[in-house]
């Protein structure tokens, strides 16, 4: 059976665009099959992930632009790691090579000898090389999950700038009607979700929220994205 190789390509927000990622994977892999996932913000609640999750089998392989697109949560992305490695599942990082699922594999290639002493040590140098991978993959992923902390508390920041300067967050510059739902709304958007100071998903957002359609969300999330960015700068 020929094994599949998958290239995994993921966007936060409604303003990104995924082509750099899928030309990025098409160079090194021009046959892989390409899944995309938009809109996530940092939540492991991806409905594409998800099913490929389901479909993967051993002696697949699943192809990142770089590990910050596999999860910006550490433990999670740990976790998640770990788990597929021990399936079978090759995983590949673009950008960070030296976390390729195929390195962490290196780390247990030292053979036992039959020796009772001498397999001893080579036990011990087996799991002190695991320990150092491992600890290796975690930085990454804690590395990544910086990164997003750091772009909610600028998003924070820009915030509460906009707010000093008087400017009403929320309601599109130009914008000839601006309803009192709709600054309500922009509240709780701006308070619960995880592209802005919250913690849940798109999906949980505007379930908690439950007074607009999925349309009218991400156009609510699309002009607050502009405004806060506009502040940033």
């Amino acid at each position: 059976m020929v094994n599949r190789v998958y290239g995994y390509v993921r966007v936060s927000k409604p303003k990104q665009q995924p082509q750099r990622q899928i030309e990025n994977i098409r160079r090194s892999f021009p046959d892989a099959i390409i899944i995309v996932e938009k809109y996530t913000g940092t939540t492991m609640n991806r409905p594409a992930w998800n099913k490929l999750m389901s479909s993967l089998r051993s002696g697949d392989q699943v192809v990142f632009d770089e590990i910050s697109r596999m999860s910006r949560n550490a433990q999670e992305g740990i976790d998640i790691y770990l788990d597929l490695f021990n399936k079978g599942i090759t995983l590949i990082f673009l950008k960070e090579n030296v976390l390729n699922t195929e390195i962490f594999a290196q780390t247990k290639q030292l053979a036992l000898t039959g020796n009772s002493i001498a397999d001893i040590y080579i036990r011990a140098t087996n799991e002190v090389l695991t320990i150092l991978a491992k600890n290796q993959i975690r930085a990454a992923f804690e590395g990544a999950q910086r990164e997003v902390d750091l772009l909610h508390k600028r998003t924070s920041e820009g915030v509460r700038r906009a707010q000093a300067e008087g400017k009403q967050v929320g309601r599109k510059p130009g914008s000839k009607i601006t309803t009192a739902k709709s600054v309500a709304v922009k509240k709780q958007i701006l308070r619960y979700s995880s592209s802005f100071n919250g913690t849940l998903s798109d999906k949980d957002t505007l379930r908690l929220i439950g007074t607009i359609s999925r349309n009218t969300y991400y156009k609510y999330k699309r002009e607050l994205l502009h405004e806060i960015e506009a502040y940033s700068l």
